[in-house]
Formats: structure tokens, C-alpha cells, sequence
């Protein structure tokens, strides 16, 4: 077994063309092994195998600088680079992250998780290079659907103008995280027909030099590419074509479904686990109603119809009522402004991790101009993704903080489908509705259907001494403490506040007459946090407040229930602090 073997790059350096063929082998064969019992990113691993076997007889990183964008790319690059025992031996599979990580190894350049970021982040490396006068190479790898994200545009018109060493490997595979779309993948289409021929050329259009492998999966062919491009004195591209997936037949044949993937049985490819969001499958079932009953509907995704139960089948069944803009998020939000002010009713959907990318057009494209668009944010939660690139907990200060923006909270599914019914259809307000996790089930509590009295709190439960006030995901953290409180002899007052953005300055001011305390509980950070809204509110005057939620910091690959008990978010906890500040 050559695998075993390999500590680093230098061990690649004398391996035979044969060699090199059963290495990726035994690569593919550990990543599949791995992945069925940890899960992860697998088509787009799969695919570029002898591409990174290639790269790195080539090259000598770290001196020679690789740039993986999204890092969906990198688990080969790991087990190269003296981490192969993260993909042989199970107790060791929790030893890496997904991503490139500067404080795993000295080969990983940046700890980066989000899409169309590499060329630009590797024209910062050259410039730097310059100017100190080093000569190493300098490689960007990008694929996956990621070339039609801004940032990689931005990037190459950069690249363009830098007449320096700069590689940038565009790994096509004609593939997203779903299929492509976008006009320049007519473009790259039509590179591969013609063997990178075509006129029809964005990157000479960018001014940069252009070089085309047809087989980016014979690891020999890539070599003689990548030597003829080393040391190069000027920016180029090397475009090859890959099959994501390669080597586990129903990658091959469902790309999709396997870009990333839970554990499964390696003979079948089922599933062992069910990773169905009740959410996502809420949402893309109402999607169906609501392109049925309105003409002027339209859902728009940015690569990730996924994160809203949009599978292949409901995506074509929506037809004209659906439209994927590509890794493109800012579009997303800009065009949905224009699809509102238009007079149509846009909704766009995505996971919190990836609303970040988007504050410019939130605030500029959108709010400044009060345009009735729904944003649906998923996974908004600390007990969503937990890589450090895929926190999504920052939304609340982001958004709630737009003017003219009305961020809503629902507590439940039943809530949900109430707020979605309404935000929708309505043409006064841009909204975005922070969609629970999944673990937030359903509730008998009475539910508005209509929001348009902004800021207006629901008392759920009357009692005094004590108010809790639980935003979405967390209301239900609030009842159990409330039931906590309740066998201390408190009956606390319990509020659902349904709007992130604003207070209700009413029934806050009516809590001075029989409270003591306020407590706030928000599932995300606490600075910029709803929390502080409520503190500020009360910040000249005798009330006392509590905010629980998470302070402000990155985590990396945490313990859900850990997290929790650290930050004093469990039901018993709240109920011992709250004793402790009434006496």
C-alpha cells in the first residue's frame, strides 16, 4: 500500500506513472471508506484525485503556494500532506476538518469554506511575492460551479493586468453543488467541444493566457500540463475537464445528491441515517401551492435549492416559478429587489453561512429602496453547521440591524407557514424570516396571520417578577425554563417576540410594573444580538436584564450540547441564574 506511506509531498516525487495509478486508487478507496462512516464532501473529492496527485509531483508546496476555493476540493491535498491517517484509520477521522487549515498543516494556505474566493486570495500571494522578490509558484484551484460567483470574476479581471507567476486551475466538471447555470457555462461548454478552441473565451476575454487538458483525470497528462506551465512569467489558466465522482458509480450517476453526503453502505449507497430538514420539505411543498395560486410568484436559488426541499423533480415541476442563479448570492438578493419593485413576488432561500455575502445588497440593492422581497434564512442556528467557515449565528446583528428590513422569528413549523403566507404575497416590506431549526417541532399555540403590526410581541403566558423572552429556535429553551422557575415558587411572564428587528416598546414599558427582571434568550451571538435591543431599552432604568446566547467568537467544530452547557443554555441553568439575581 503506497498511501500508508506518504508523509508529505517529497514522497510523491520518484512514483511511476503506475504507481501514481494505484495511488489514486487506494486515495479514493480511503475517502470512501471514511465517508460512509463519517460523511462529508464526496463528488467533488472524487473528481480531482489525479489532479492533486499531479500537482503535487509537480510542485513543491509549501514553498509553491496551492489555493483551494470552497476547499470541497481539498481532501485529497489533506492525505498527501501528512494526513493521510485522517482517511485510513476511523479513530482518527475527526483529526482534520473539511476545509484547508492553516493550523493543521503548513501545505493549507487559508482556512476558507466559502465558494469563488481562491483566485483572488492567491493574487494577494503573488503580489506579496513581489514585492519581497521570492519566486515560487503561486496556484489557484477553483471548480464546482464556483467561477460564476463574483469574487472569482473580480479576481481574474485583476489577474489579468498582473504580468507575474499566478496558476489558476479550473477544475470543470459541469457541475455545481446541483447543475450549472449562468451564461458563461454556455461558454465553457462550448470550450470542451472544441477542445478550448472556441472563441468564445472568458479567460483571454480577462487578458490572461489559456491552456486546455481534456482529461483532467490521467494524472499524466495533468503532469505534462502542470510542467509546462511551472515558473511561468505571466498569469494562465490550465482549464480541464474531470468527472465528479469518479471511481463510486452512484456519484457518477446522482452528482447531486452525492456533492455531500451522510454516512451510507458502501455496497448500496443508501443512507443510515435520515437527513431530511421538515423545514426544507415545509418549504418547497408550499413553494408548489404558491406557484399554483399566483402568477407573479418566483423562487430564486444560489446553487442550493437543497436548502429548501428543492429537489430535481420539484425544481422542474415549479418551471417557470423557479430560477437558479449560480453561486452568485448577491445576484440573488439584487435581482429579487428588482423582481419586487417589478411588481413580482420573488422569494430566495439559503443557508445563513452564506447570507453573509449578501450585506451590500441586503442594505443597498434592497432596503434603501423598500422593496417587498422574502428572504428565507435556513440553518440560522448553533445547532446547525459547526465548521468555522459555516457558523450560521451572525445573521441576527447583520440583519436585524438593516433598516426597513422585518426579520421575523417563527417558533414553530405552524408559525412558519403563517409568516411565509403572509411575507410572500405582501408589497410593503422586505422581509426575511429566520426559518427554525429542525429539531423546532410543532406547537398548538394560537399563530397570527398577519404581521403587518410591526414589533408587536406575543405575552403567552402572564405572570410576574420574571419575564422570559425567547427568540425563535429558543422559545422553547424559555418554556422549559419558565416550568424551571415554576417549581421555585416563579410564575414568569413567557413572550414570543416574533420580530428580531424592533422592539415593543409597549409592552416592555408594562413589564416595569410588576418585574424585576428580563431575560432574553437569542440562538446566536449576543453582541449586535435582539438581546441588546431589549437591554438598551432598559438601560435608564431599575430592570434588571439577562442575555443568554453565545459570545462573540469563531468555533470550530464544537460539541452541540458542550456549547450549550458552557454558555449556560440549558432550561436548568437559566432557571439557577435567574435565582440567582432575584436573591
Amino acid at each position: 500500500m503506497y498511501l500508508e506511506n506518504i508523509n508529505g509531498p517529497q514522497d510523491l516525487k520518484d512514483f511511476t506513472a503506475e504507481q501514481r495509478k494505484v495511488l489514486a486508487g487506494e486515495m479514493r478507496e480511503a475517502m470512501l471508506r471514511r465517508a460512509s462512516v463519517h460523511g462529508g464532501h464526496f463528488g467533488p473529492d472524487f473528481g480531482i484525485v489525479e489532479a492533486v496527485i499531479a500537482l503535487h509531483t509537480v510542485f513543491d508546496s509549501p514553498k509553491d503556494k496551492f489555493v483551494f476555493d470552497i476547499s470541497h476540493q481539498a481532501y485529497p491535498h489533506k492525505m498527501l500532506t501528512g494526513r493521510k491517517d485522517a482517511y485510513l484509520y476511523e479513530e482518527h477521522y475527526n483529526d482534520v476538518s473539511g476545509y484547508t487549515n492553516p493550523e493543521e498543516s503548513e501545505h493549507d494556505m487559508f482556512n476558507v469554506g466559502h465558494t469563488s474566493t481562491s483566485i483572488s486570495l492567491a493574487t494577494g500571494l503573488a503580489k506579496a511575492r513581489d514585492l519581497k522578490g521570492d519566486k515560487e509558484n503561486i496556484i489557484a484551484i477553483i471548480g464546482d460551479g464556483s467561477m460564476s460567483g463574483g469574487e472569482a470574476l473580480e479576481g481574474l479581471d485583476t489577474a489579468g493586468e498582473m504580468d507575474t507567476n499566478l496558476i489558476i486551475i479550473f477544475n470543470d466538471n459541469d457541475m455545481s453543488i446541483a447543475e450549472v447555470h449562468g451564461g458563461m457555462y454556455k461558454g465553457f461548454r462550448e470550450l470542451r467541444e472544441t477542445k478550448g478552441k472556441s472563441e468564445r473565451n472568458l479567460f483571454k476575454a480577462m487578458g490572461l493566457d489559456y491552456r486546455f487538458l481534456a482529461d483532467g483525470n490521467d494524472a499524466e497528462a495533468v503532469i505534462a500540463a502542470l510542467q509546462e506551465v511551472k515558473d511561468i512569467d505571466h498569469p494562465v489558466v490550465l482549464h480541464i475537464v474531470t468527472q465528479k465522482g469518479k471511481g463510486y458509480k452512484p456519484a457518477e450517476e446522482n452528482k447531486e445528491d452525492w456533492h455531500w453526503h451522510v454516512p451510507f453502505e458502501v455496497e448500496t449507497g443508501e443512507s443510515k441515517v435520515d437527513f431530511t430538514d421538515p423545514y426544507a420539505e415545509q418549504t418547497a411543498r408550499t413553494f408548489q401551492r404558491m406557484a399554483e395560486e399566483d402568477e407573479k410568484f418566483i423562487v430564486l436559488s444560489a446553487a442550493t435549492p437543497a436548502s429548501m426541499g428543492l429537489n430535481r423533480e420539484r425544481r422542474e415541476k415549479l418551471g417557470r416559478h423557479y430560477l437558479d442563479v449560480g453561486i452568485a448570492e448577491e445576484q440573488a438578493v439584487a435581482m429579487a429587489s428588482g423582481l419586487a419593485r417589478n411588481g413580482a413576488h420573488p422569494v430566495f432561500g439559503d443557508f445563513s453561512s452564506f447570507f453573509q455575502r449578501t450585506y451590500d445588497q441586503l442594505a443597498q440593492d434592497l432596503c434603501v429602496n423598500n422593496n417587498a422581497a422574502t428572504f428565507l434564512v435556513f440553518w440560522a442556528s448553533m445547532y446547525g453547521m459547526n465548521d468555522v467557515t459555516h457558523l450560521g449565528f451572525y445573521d441576527i446583528p447583520m440583519m436585524s440591524n438593516i433598516p426597513n428590513l422585518v426579520y421575523l422569528a417563527p417558533t414553530s413549523p405552524e408559525e412558519y407557514q403563517a409568516m411565509l403566507d403572509w411575507a410572500v404575497p405582501q408589497e410593503k416590506y422586505p422581509v426575511a424570516i429566520r426559518v427554525p431549526h429542525a429539531m423546532v417541532g410543532s406547537s398548538s399555540r394560537p399563530v397570527r396571520k398577519s404581521y403587518d403590526e410591526l414589533n408587536k410581541y406575543d405575552v403567552v403566558q402572564s405572570g410576574s417578577h420574571v419575564a422570559l423572552i425567547g427568540l425563535g429556535g429558543f422559545y422553547n429553551l424559555a418554556e422549559a425554563a419558565a416550568e424551571k422557575l415554576k417549581e421555585q415558587g416563579i410564575d414568569a411572564t413567557l413572550i414570543n417576540p416574533l420580530f428580531i428587528t424592533g422592539q415593543d416598546k409597549e409592552l416592555l414599558e408594562s413589564l416595569k410594573e410588576n418585574h424585576e427582571l428580563v431575560v432574553t434568550l437569542e440562538d446566536g451571538v449576543l453582541d449586535g444580538g435582539f438581546g441588546e435591543k431589549i437591554a438598551r431599552f432598559y438601560g435608564g432604568d431599575k430592570m434588571k436584564v439577562l442575555n443568554f446566547g453565545l459570545p462573540k467568537k469563531f468555533y470550530d467544530r464544537y460539541d452541540y450540547e458542550a456549547l450549550a452547557r458552557e454558555n449556560h443554555l440549558t432550561a436548568e441553568q437559566v432557571a439557577e441564574d435567574v435565582m440567582k439575581v432575584l436573591g
